[in-house]
């Protein structure tokens, strides 16, 4: 495990540069759960994540003559902000790989950041060896996102914040992607307490360090696909995961359909903005995927908010699909005066607000006269649902409801 006195001199030397996050009470999943919740609100980092912690302590360990070469990273985007702000502290120059699909957010902040962004690849292992055959070519430092003592010692410091405020934590859960975040803070959690249990959580769709712990051995996946994108890591580490097999109490599984309720459900009842990857401790206890003693504390990790507008638009209206808040139904009419006002008349009765109507006379399916209509709705839940189709069955309307 990486040394507590390491983790503790990492705190010294971000301090000042490197937020303290909350560590807030959460009383909705303190009250779904049956235990005392905290949440460490890495999403409201000064990057939006966690990664700048490692990243720092990483940069400040370096020499003057090898800051002065620059430094290269690879990175989905969290890690990649975190090298680009600091190395613009340090007055270095950082060279940037994101995988081609790094969502523009992502790359923007970055370059935003100072740094130059390179796109190499179809997912961070790709990138990666662009970026590590690119810094040895350039004699540049290349900045690992979790292969690095360093990093792995300032990732820590959020295990070591939390204690800091509540020391007597029964369990910590921690999102898993390639590994730096749960070695660093397990290591700091284990020799603070060894009774606190440390659960790390991984996403279905990149379950390299879930097959890996559970075989005592590197086994990588074949592809990754997840919503989850800052865990989405193909190929385990023979470092973290011997940090990991140590400290670690258990790790779990979410999949994609759990990461989007749980940003939907942070976003509705916490009002917090994560990513996907900073979901999947919530969506862990969400659908029970551990076993929470009742009255424990219990601390998640939000581990960081730079979620793609796009994606958190799409989980926004599958999850009101979902909630049977939205309906979308399709209605052949006859296209005459009025025949649009008597089905409009018929959703009124049914208190259902139209968000949108599209009409359609010409399609080749239809009936010469008719015309199609697909009418999304704003609804109160199935009851409501329910409510709006008895009143177009009763007005005398046949419809197919779509959503």
């Amino acid at each position: 495990m990486i040394s507590l006195n390491k983790i503790i001199q990492a705190k010294r030397t971000i301090s000042g540069f490197v937020d303290k996050t909350p560590f807030a009470y959460s009383t909705r999943l303190s009250q779904m759960s049956g235990a005392s919740v905290y949440l460490k609100k890495e999403n409201l980092q000064r990057t939006g994540a966690y990664k700048i912690r490692g990243a720092y302590n990483k940069i400040a360990n370096l020499s003057e003559e090898e800051r002065s070469k620059g430094v290269v990273a690879a990175s989905a985007g969290n890690h990649a902000q975190g090298v680009a702000l600091s190395a613009r502290e340090f007055g270095a120059k950082a060279i940037i790989v994101m995988p081609e699909s790094t969502p523009l957010l992502k790359v923007a902040g970055t370059k935003a950041l100072g740094a130059e962004v390179l796109l190499s690849g179809d997912n961070f292992d790709e990138a990666y060896e662009f970026a590590v055959s690119y810094a040895k070519e350039n004699g540049m430092s290349f900045i690992h996102p979790f292969n690095d003592e360093f990093v792995m010692a300032g990732q820590g410091t959020v295990g070591l914040e939390m204690l800091d405020e509540i020391a007597d934590l029964d369990m910590i859960i921690v999102p898993v992607g390639g590994g730096g975040l749960i070695s660093g803070v397990a290591s700091c959690v284990k020799q603070v307490n060894p009774d606190i249990k440390v659960i790390g959580v991984s996403a279905k769709g990149a379950p390299a360090m879930y097959n890996s712990f559970n075989a005592k051995k590197v086994i990588n996946s074949k592809s990754v696909r997840t919503i989850a994108d800052g865990i989405a890591v193909r190929d385990a580490s023979e470092i973290t995961l011997a940090h990991i097999v140590e400290c670690v109490d258990e790790i779990v599984q979410v999949d994609d359909e759990e990461i989007a309720n749980a940003i939907l459900y942070l976003l509705e009842n916490q009002k917090i903005v994560v990513e996907g990857a900073g979901a999947v401790g919530v969506a862990c206890v969400m659908h029970g995927k551990v076993k929470i003693k009742k009255g424990s504390k219990v601390g998640i990790v939000l581990s960081g908010g730079n979620i793609d507008v796009q994606m958190l638009n799409i989980i926004i209206e599958k999850g009101l699909i979902k909630s049977s808040r939205k309906m979308i139904i399709q209605v052949t009419l006859i296209d005459k005066p009025g025949a649009l006002l008597s089905l409009t008349d018929a959703l009124k009765a049914a208190n259902a607000n139209i968000v949108k109507i599209d009409y359609d006379r010409f399609s080749t399916e239809l009936e010469y006269g008719d015309a199609s209509i697909i009418i999304t709705l704003e609804t109160k839940g199935k009851d409501h649902q329910e409510q709006v189709s008895k009143s177009l069955k009763g007005a005398g309307f046949e419809f197919r409801q779509i959503f």
